[in-house]
């Protein structure tokens, strides 16, 4: 019989920790594994990753030998800021004298950085010239830091991003007195020597805890004799190994939604639109757009922090919040959970169970509101009402739905409370869920501006057990579509563990040219392999800031040479159909304007006068721009510039003294190149080209112009 080649990727939940294995050949999912998240064992959550990842392997069958892939989100990172289980740290600055050091020496004083519930990072400071640098020096004020309480070390110097050798002379000092170290330039190569300090200071503080647990899981997962390198989920929905974690844990914050986004986008063609994550406490809220999930730095302490993240807004209302109410009405609709309080959802109780139910006013835990919704039964027990009873209740859950239960059982819960404020059930439901609505709306209304997305065609995507329960009724209210994929429940792990590898350059270079795009672009490829990637996988998208002269470079690339597809090439009608559904209009409708390559490009104008729209999708159906108002035109990898020029000309928009540009993309075969978000022609131009030497001049491809929104 022919060997398997099985991925495994598991995700820790509050709750729940989970595991799936996937069969890397089909892609079809051949295992899943659920276990309570372990907070409260002395290995914390990473134990719960170690249980799911064996429990799934001897439930299916899975050999060690088997498995070529297996990775893990964590909650680690995260959770030890929110509840203050982090190290004291000592903040070592370095800087030239005269002027320079004056002003750096204020810049790299850090205080201490709250991070909420008046729980702060501890922070030391110390500081030396670089003429005084010497190993007796750095021994000494370590030593000094060190009798205050200092557990780690962050090595930071003024223009440290173009000369680490001081930075790494502390390291190594404080690395032969057993002491873990972060250097700043190691997090990030930006300028903004007090940002890039105190981004250091919240990596180097949740050090210790992370090098504990990186080295049990680790160890727990090469003893079931799993060879191949333990990768983490990152933030910004890339994965690295276990090893580039160990210096830089902050990269994990957020790794949990990262993960169900990166299931959605890879299960379900998700390319644009809101994407909820649902659990049974939070639901995370956050954008998909042309195929890539929306990026931005991390706030920590009220302070932006160089910590790429998706940027998610999280919700204390989901599947579970329980319900606090009056005689006059539902007052609110969480943050208590039915899973912290220690309850049952009445939709998921037994219907022979529920005799005699009687409404309990609760404070579920110290420090909550005392008007939470308790049901006592005439056993003793009490059960919660949810947002899932009140979304079954209202007939919006199907039965394929992780989230289905039994609509008798709630409703049997939720007569007493409904009839001690005069309403009918189905009142008290819509009461509940629409509670909940005006909590999320304003975040999607916010992160629809922000990211300029289509209010017209809006699309959600439901991911996490608990989707059913606020989904559907949040896409009725709005007019949006909205799509469940099958195996929604564990759709973070299937996330994990089809998860590329993938990390970021970020440079200062006021006008950039070719070299400096191919420095940065080889210095991120170069990373990604550091991170686990094989290098004939690694692909990297460059962008230019035009207001800040930032240069980033983005690497993406696999742990294998040739993974399989997760879903087979549709024909050109199924392409029609999906792009016909993103526009909101009939198939027949829309223009086939070009097909190359591995790319369609559609079309649709309502009439001779609107603007045409373009949707453009690649061979497996994935919607790779999204656009009101753009034109194409087919040419020659050698006569890309005639034709960007000539559509920067006919899409620009005059308004009085301003004028918006328009974004541009090109389809080169297989891929299409993003150049938008830039207002300079030559930044453009000189992306292109550098794009373009890798092609031959005779080469067919389509360059995209797309006008930008007022």
């Amino acid at each position: 019989m022919e060997k398997r080649l099985i991925r495994m990727g598991i995700d820790v939940g509050g709750t729940h920790t989970k595991a799936v294995a996937i069969d890397n050949l089909t892609t079809e999912i051949i295992g899943k594994s659920s276990i309570k998240t372990t907070h409260n064992h002395k290995n914390g959550v990473a134990e719960g990753v170690v249980l799911a990842f064996k429990k799934c392997m001897e439930e299916n069958n899975i050999h060690p030998e088997d498995v070529i892939f297996v990775a893990h989100s964590t909650t680690q990172a995260t959770n030890a800021l929110v509840e203050g289980d982090v190290a004291h740290v000592g903040v070592f600055g370095v800087a030239a004298g005269g002027l320079e050091g004056l002003l750096a020496k204020k810049q790299v004083n850090i205080d201490n950085i709250s991070i909420g519930n008046n729980k702060y990072i501890n922070v030391s400071n110390t500081f030396s010239t670089k003429k005084k640098l010497t190993k007796e020096l750095i021994i000494e004020k370590i030593k000094e830091m060190q009798a205050k309480g200092v557990q780690v070390i962050v090595a930071s110097m003024a223009f440290g991003v173009d000369s680490i050798n001081e930075e790494k002379a502390i390291y190594e000092f404080a690395k032969d007195m057993n002491i873990a170290t972060t250097m700043a330039s190691d997090i990030t190569k930006l300028y903004g020597l007090t940002r890039r300090t105190r981004t250091a200071v919240i990596n180097a503080s949740i050090l210790p805890k992370m090098l504990y647990t990186a080295d049990s899981t680790e160890a727990s997962i090469n003893s079931v004799g799993v060879k191949v390198p333990l990768m983490i989920m990152r933030g910004d929905g890339g994965v690295m190994e276990i090893s580039e974690m160990k210096k830089r844990p902050v990269l994990t914050m957020l790794s949990g939604p990262a993960a169900s986004v990166m299931g959605s986008l890879m299960y379900l063609r998700a390319s644009n639109g809101i994407y909820f994550e649902v659990g049974g406490t939070t639901t995370n809220i956050g954008v998909i757009k042309n195929g890539r999930p929306a990026i931005d730095y991390s706030v920590v302490g009220g302070h932006k922090t160089y910590i790429n993240s998706l940027d998610v807004q999280v919700l204390g209302v989901a599947g579970g919040s329980m319900i606090r109410a009056n005689k006059n009405g539902v007052i609110d609709v969480g943050p208590r959970s039915a899973h912290i309080a220690g309850m049952d959802y009445a939709v998921y109780t037994d219907e022979i169970e529920i005799v005699n139910p009687q409404v309990e006013f609760i404070t579920p835990k110290k420090g909550d509101a005392s008007d939470y919704v308790a049901i006592r039964l005439e056993s003793g027990k009490r059960i919660a009402i949810t947002n899932t009873c009140a979304a079954n209740v209202l007939g919006l859950v199907k039965p394929e739905y992780f989230s289905y239960g039994n609509a008798n059982s709630a409703r049997k819960a939720m007569t007493p409370l409904a009839e001690y404020m005069g309403i009918t059930v189905e009142e008290l439901a819509e009461q509940i869920l629409a509670k909940a609505y005006h909590k999320i709306e304003p975040l999607i209304m916010s992160l629809t501006e922000k990211y300029k997305l289509d209010q017209e065609h809006m699309s959600f995507v439901g991911v996490g057990g608990g989707a059913a329960a606020l989904i559907v009724y949040c896409a009725e209210k709005m007019n949006a579509r909205y799509s469940i994929p099958e195996n929604a429940e564990v759709i973070s792990s299937i996330g994990v563990a089809l998860a590329m590898i993938r990390d970021v350059v970020e440079r200062i270079i006021p006008n950039p040219q070719p070299k400096d795009i191919r420095s940065i672009k080889t210095e991120a490829i170069n990373k990604a392999i550091e991170s686990g990637a094989k290098p004939e996988s690694v692909e990297v998208h460059i962008e230019i800031e035009s207001g800040t002269s930032k240069v980033t470079a983005i690497a993406f690339g696999s742990t294998e040479v040739k993974t399989a597809d997760l879903l087979t090439e549709c024909s050109e009608d199924e392409a029609r159909v999906l792009a016909a559904t993103d526009m909101g209009t009939d198939p027949e409708k829309i223009k086939l304007l070009i097909s190359l390559g591995g790319m369609y490009v559609f079309g649709y104008r309502p009439d001779s006068k609107k603007d045409q729209a373009i949707r453009i999708l690649d061979k497996k159906g994935f919607i790779k721009v999204q656009k009101q108002g753009g034109e194409i035109i087919n040419t020659s990898a050698g006569e890309y510039e005639t034709a960007a020029r000539k559509l920067w000309d006919e899409l620009s928009i005059y308004r009085g003294d301003s004028v918006l540009r328009p974004d541009f993309y090109i389809c080169a075969g297989p891929r299409v190149m993003d150049y938008s978000g830039s207002i300079d022609l030559a930044q453009i131009l000189l992306l292109m080209d550098i794009d373009m030497q890798m092609l031959d001049p005779s080469d067919k491809i389509i360059v995209v112009g797309t006008k930008n929104p007022l």
